[in-house]
């Protein structure tokens, strides 16, 4: 693999390196603000799949461009909204 075709995957870049992050928060026991972080990154690979073309989506792309935004943006929503609406334990 070449350079070229290296740097040409910086949409799935981009988005692993939020995964890593919201991980980071997981593992230092802010599962809630990790939660948030990881339904945001979905949200914009959900963006970056709809607005990058085909060629360039490359490994973020699995299906159809709209089965692919349908997934991210239904699975983004769902844990940014399981993040916001569970309590926090112990705040009660």
């Amino acid at each position: 693999m070449t350079w070229a075709q290296v740097r040409a995957q910086w949409p799935l870049a981009l988005v692993l390196a939020g995964v890593v992050v919201a991980l980071g928060f997981v593992v230092l026991e802010r599962w809630r603000r990790g939660a948030f972080l990881l339904g945001l990154v979905a949200l914009a690979a959900a963006t970056l799949r709809a607005v990058v073309p085909d060629e360039r989506a490359r490994l973020l792309g699995v299906r159809g461009k709209g089965f692919d935004v349908a997934f991210y943006v239904g699975i983004g929503a769902v844990i940014v909204w399981l993040a916001t609406s569970v309590d926090s334990l112990g705040t009660g």
